[in-house]
């Protein structure tokens, strides 16, 4: 059985992270949902952008949505509804099969609405509805108006990933975010057995930034403090997920839970997210191998899926071993002037930007297309 595979039976779903219209044509999210065991796409502005400008796949639609007189921003909708609504149908089976624990395609609202609650509730509420699809999950970031729109969207029945998670505290308000909409639900006599949440812990820029910061303490005059900076290279981000799923375990239980889950409310499943490795010095399946563990889902770019596939080793509750010494290289950062919480909030307005980037490229690049598109008719 391949690695993949034998995830499922860890108790942990994998997903792809990336989506484009050729994927889906050419029959390979198809193959990797039949054969590979795929059970759910992740998608964001950068991805869009890489598979709208960078190839003709989309020349027809924006060819014909151009004279239908659409907008710019009405005909990168129509783009990116037309693969998310394809990629759900074809992942409809997983959703079926698995009674609606998986087979979820992740569509994000504006990277502009990261601090407009309003807008990102109604936003929300289109996307949804335009998509039509049962297994569609509309992607919020975890920011201080996130949270609330992510809530009340919840109890308006609409299933969400709760993107760009980087502290541990702000994962603990997103899951109280999620028990408390079950709870508004069930106080109304609705149903909460169909409502789904993931939430989104990003990796690998922890480490990025991180090690940027520890390099600072590397200076060769000191070797004891030389040698604790050293240490702690590359081992923050699976550090500070071990401790997110800890808080997990510890919110997913007792009374107010159980409440819950008795009348069919599942748990918001942990989800790890910007997994490829960016040092090259590092283990390609690095952010794979030690997270591991029921309840949780992997996005993986084709790379790393690759990677793992080809010499990944899984150990169940890979996740749950080492958690003494995670706490202990938290700890060990403080002695090194770094301030994991400042990072981290440093990270989500990176994190925003990095989609907000993309995301004007590609309408600019989508305006120029149709416009070259429409003259050479």
């Amino acid at each position: 059985m391949s690695s993949l595979l034998k995830l499922i039976e860890c108790g942990q779903s994998y997903w792809l992270d990336n989506l484009a219209r050729k994927k889906i044509q050419s029959g390979e999210i198809h193959n990797r949902v039949s054969k590979q065991g795929l059970r759910g796409i992740t998608s964001n502005p950068a991805i869009f952008n890489n598979s709208i400008s960078k190839s003709d796949d989309y020349d027809d639609q924006i060819l014909k949505l151009k004279e239908q007189g659409k907008s710019t921003v009405e005909i990168y909708e129509g783009l990116v509804l037309k693969d998310i609504q394809d990629a759900c149908d074809l992942l409809r089976p997983v959703y079926d099969e698995s009674n609606g624990l998986d087979g979820y395609v992740s569509l994000e609202v504006s990277p502009h609405l990261a601090h407009d609650l309003e807008g990102t509730q109604n936003e929300a509420r289109r996307l949804y509805k335009e998509v039509n699809r049962p297994n569609c999950l509309i992607k919020i970031p975890g920011t201080r108006e996130g949270i609330p729109a992510i809530e009340q969207m919840l109890y308006e029945g609409i299933s969400i990933n709760v993107t760009l998670l980087f502290s541990v505290d702000v994962y603990e308000q997103v899951a109280n975010a999620y028990i408390t909409a079950l709870e508004r639900r069930v106080k109304e006599n609705k149903p909460i057995d169909k409502i789904a949440s993931v939430a989104s812990f990003f990796l690998s820029r922890i480490d990025v930034l991180v090690d940027g910061l520890l390099t600072h303490h590397i200076t060769g005059k000191n070797p004891e403090k030389d040698n604790a900076a050293k240490q702690l290279l590359g081992k923050i981000a699976v550090a500070n997920a071990k401790l997110a799923y800890q808080s997990f375990l510890n919110l997913f239980q007792g009374e107010r839970w159980k409440a819950l889950e008795a009348k069919g409310a599942r748990v918001q499943r942990p989800l790890w997210a910007s997994t490829s490795t960016k040092n090259p010095d590092y283990s390609d399946v690095m952010y794979v191998e030690p997270l591991i563990g029921d309840h949780t889902v992997n996005t993986l770019p084709d790379q790393t899926i690759e990677a793992f596939a080809d010499h990944g080793k899984v150990v169940k509750d890979s996740i749950l071993q080492d958690v003494e010494q995670a706490k202990k290289e938290i700890q060990e950062l403080k002695k090194c002037d770094i301030d994991l919480s400042f990072v981290t909030a440093q990270l989500v307005n990176e994190g925003i930007q990095k989609f907000i980037d993309p995301y004007d490229i590609m309408l600019k690049s989508i305006e120029n297309k149709a416009n070259q598109l429409q003259t050479a008719k």
